[in-house]
């Protein structure tokens, strides 16, 4: 069904959002999904540095001093 639209349909259905949402309206929303995307980036950076950083620490030398001064 959606295939079918082509480049007339997808302007028949911008110009007929801009009615009626208004040019103001359009605008702050965009502005609203650009941030959204700006955070859930962020979010996914935070989380993958806060895995490589469990990994780090999970891969730290824990031998007991006492084992290390036999070697």
């Amino acid at each position: 069904m959606l295939n079918n639209i082509g480049l007339p349909g997808l302007l028949l259905i911008a110009v007929v959002v801009l009615v009626l949402f208004g040019r103001g309206k359009i605008s702050s929303l965009m502005g609203e999904v650009g941030k959204g995307i700006t955070a859930f980036k962020r979010g996914v950076k935070d989380g993958t540095e806060e895995i490589e950083k469990g990994v780090t620490e999970a891969a730290r030398d824990v031998t007991p001093q006492a084992e290390k001064d036999k070697v």
